[in-house]
């Protein structure tokens, strides 16, 4: 007994110095967590604020149910642990027998309700502002499609499309990723502070999710439904949200990138931005005549097809089994040029296969396809010119 007894005693004091390593061990972590720069400069448990009132009222709003939420747990809490340590048997403590009270049911069904109606009341206040889209400044028809954006300027003759701008060797980690690692695009949305600006979302094949935290804008785009959403940004500045649907393989390369500029500035921006497209739409048309040879047709068509393919049918060409078909060997590759050119141009119905007319010039879709038909062994040495791909724009607008 006695040898036991010291075994236990040790056995014990082993305990209690294992158990207090691990709490200070567990401590010194936390403390770590909480403290260091690095890694608690990073740390974000609350919703944001924003930089628009209707994003201050939701913070508010969340701020108030929590708190109501952190007095109802500390109440029942309270309450349960006080009747477990002031009632329990070994202080003799006997439960009483009773059947109903009509005095606490009363109080546990009028409590809840005016706790419900206090929470009610500023919610729907709150809700009934977010959607009111009434006496807007500008309006914006905001687009998703796998896997971008695209804006346009109602009434203003501007629209543009949004694209990941990451570049492929950060997402294959063959170079160091940067500060705004999938969350950076080639044409941001640029919108004016202090002005209402109304969204009109929609989308051209599944449903995607358009989604600002810093405006408390988070709206579906369903294809042939039109949603409304507004926003009046009081901070110039750069503002990124992301795709918040499960739209699709491509789903985690959909950003969104908002450039909130002063009204003057943005006012000038708008002006420039109808020039430069003008500008675009003669020079494509301009091209229409150009004949360029094959080795410019394929260094061109290689990085369309790397900004606007390679997402789907990869960058060598073999597509994903199942899901999108290769072009390598394909029948559309190496087949009739017409039929090539009208599956990108129209797209393909019932697939994931985009029509690309509005998307990209005749001379893009000229070294695209000629890019296509001679690449990965392809080697078709057909060449495509911007007036071929007018050719059959044309014969299909007549049909």
């Amino acid at each position: 007994m006695p040898g036991r007894q010291f075994l236990n005693q040790g056995r014990g004091e082993r305990l209690l110095k294992r158990s207090t390593t691990i709490r200070g061990l567990c401590a010194s972590i936390l403390y770590l967590g909480m403290t260091h720069p690095a890694i608690s400069a990073e740390q974000k448990f609350n919703m944001t604020k924003g930089v628009t009132d209707i994003s201050g009222q939701v913070y508010e709003l969340h701020m108030l149910i929590f708190w109501i939420c952190v007095a109802i747990a500390v109440v029942v809490f309270g309450v349960m642990f006080y009747s477990i340590i002031n009632h329990r048997k070994s202080k003799g403590a006997v439960a009483a027998h009773f059947h109903e009270s009509t005095k606490v049911e009363v109080i546990w069904t009028v409590i809840p309700i005016i706790i419900l109606v206090a929470m009610a009341i500023p919610a729907t206040k709150t809700l009934v502002a977010m959607e009111d889209t009434t006496k807007s400044d500008l309006t914006v028809i905001v687009t998703g499609s796998q896997w971008k954006w695209h804006y346009s300027y109602f009434g203003e003759d501007v629209e543009f499309f949004s694209l990941l701008s990451t570049s492929a060797k950060q997402i294959d980690n063959e170079e160091p990723k940067g500060a705004n690692y999938l969350l950076e695009v080639d044409n941001p949305l640029v919108l004016p502070i202090n002005r209402k600006v109304r969204f009109l979302l929609t989308s051209d094949d599944v449903i995607h999710s358009w989604w600002v935290p810093d405006f408390a804008v988070k709206k579906d785009t369903i294809p042939g439904f039109i949603n409304e959403a507004w926003t009046k940004i009081d901070k110039p500045g750069m503002y990124r949200g992301q795709c918040a649907e499960l739209c699709g393989r491509a789903h985690g390369f959909m950003p969104i990138v908002v450039h909130a500029m002063e009204e003057d500035e943005y006012d000038q921006w708008l002006a420039n931005k109808k020039v430069e497209m003008e500008e675009a739409r003669k020079a494509a048309q301009a091209a229409l005549g150009n004949v360029l040879p094959k080795e410019e047709l394929m260094s061109i068509g290689e990085q369309v097809y790397i900004d606007r393919c390679a997402v789907c049918h990869q960058l060598n060409g073999l597509g994903v089994p199942g899901a999108f078909p290769a072009i390598k060997g394909s029948n559309i590759a190496t087949g009739a040029v017409t039929d090539h050119l009208n599956i990108i141009i129209n797209g393909k119905s019932g697939t994931a296969m985009q029509a690309f007319a509005n998307q990209l010039t005749e001379e893009e879709i000229a070294a695209v396809t000629t890019y296509q038909r001679n690449a990965w062994g392809n080697d078709t040495g057909d060449i495509v010119q911007a007036s071929d791909v007018n050719a059959v724009i044309e014969q299909e607008s007549k049909e």
